[in-house]
């Protein structure tokens, strides 16, 4: 199966005066490929990834929105982010600023 490539849509670019990890801070995953989405891996140096709770996992076509946990606070706005889909593949991690808002990350 061809590589899953990763692409983003940035609704807003309007930096917000609080940090990118304040309380309830959110974002959209949009999968726009035809594999299930089962993880979302987030890395701040782009080498050591954390993940988010996804449920059941993201199906083809669905747009989740996201929620930072309080514990990310103080980590930078830049993250890395990658999407692992059910038949194992993993998209390449993209660099992101989480400052700006109404982020909407978009798997292709």
């Amino acid at each position: 199966m061809k590589f899953k490539r990763f692409a983003i849509a940035v609704a807003a670019v309007a930096l917000m005066s609080v940090p990118a990890f304040a309380e309830e801070y959110s974002f959209k995953v949009t999968n726009n490929t035809d594999t299930k989405i089962t993880k979302i891996l987030v890395s701040e140096d782009g080498d050591e990834y954390g993940f988010f709770k996804i449920g059941a996992g993201i199906a083809p076509g669905k747009t989740v929105t996201l929620v930072w946990d309080s514990s990310t606070n103080g980590e930078s706005c830049e993250q890395f982010f990658k999407a692992v889909f059910a038949n194992g593949e993993e998209s390449e991690a993209q660099k992101f600023d989480f400052c700006e808002d109404e982020v909407e990350l978009e798997f292709e």
